[in-house]
């Protein structure tokens, strides 16, 4: 579960970034967050992942309190959330496997357990018997399922998506979005950050909107507040 409680998030340059900001988002939920640049979003995103800390108020991640976590407490809270960027982030000299297994090793998966979890996600994603392949081998829609696989190959019990369809044609956009879909599906907590308007009104999820640090919508099942601007 993800519960944000009157989180302000003020920089050290003055950026009011967050102004008591609250929702929760119940396990097993997929909510679209969205908002114009500025609004807030990646602040959210960074709360989320604990490259930043509150201000003031609560947030909480699948039971660790991010104002309170300890730093041996943060690689524990990270093992439950699993990440997905819109520039892929993909070691372009090692391939798919090693990828993944860099992920796995991370968190201190022993050889065995490698190698029984990443042919699995594979082919969760689509991606069954491209093991050996490079990064720069794959089209941009099957780099984005490698990225995929690495947030899921730890089995988080969340998936935040920052933007996971911003470098991708329409098509492969709606390819990434019914995997992330089907991912939920099967029981994994999904957050997509996007300033897709049609990909969101499409999949008709919780919309939770942004705008100037503040919640200004959240619950409609579309997207229409206004057109943005990225």
């Amino acid at each position: 579960m993800i519960r944000l409680t009157n989180v302000e998030k003020t920089y050290d340059n003055g950026t009011h970034a967050l102004k008591g900001i609250s929702f929760e988002i119940a396990d097993g939920e997929f909510v679209f967050l969205v908002g114009p640049s500025g609004s807030g979003k990646s602040t959210i995103i960074k709360l989320l992942t604990g490259e930043v800390l509150p201000s003031c108020g609560r947030v909480m991640i699948n039971g660790f309190s991010m104002g309170r976590i300890s730093d041996k407490q943060i690689p524990l809270m990270r093992r439950t959330l699993g990440v997905i960027f819109q520039d892929f982030r993909l070691i372009n000299t090692k391939t798919v496997y090693d990828n993944l297994s860099l992920a796995m090793r991370a968190v201190g998966a022993t050889t065995k357990e490698i190698q029984a979890r990443i042919p699995y996600v594979l082919e969760l994603v689509g991606l069954e018997g491209k093991e050996k392949r490079y990064p720069d081998e794959l089209s941009g829609g099957e780099q984005q399922r490698v990225a995929i696989a690495r947030a899921l190959v730890n089995n988080p019990d969340t998936i935040v998506a920052d933007e996971p369809t911003g470098n991708l044609d329409p098509n492969r956009s709606l390819e990434i979005m019914s995997l992330l879909e089907r991912i939920n599906a099967l029981g994994t907590t999904v957050v997509v950050v996007t300033h897709e308007k049609s990909l969101v009104n499409r999949f008709e999820k919780r919309v939770i909107m942004i705008d100037e640090g503040n919640v200004v919508t959240d619950g409609a099942h579309s997207y229409e507040v206004r057109e943005v601007q990225e």
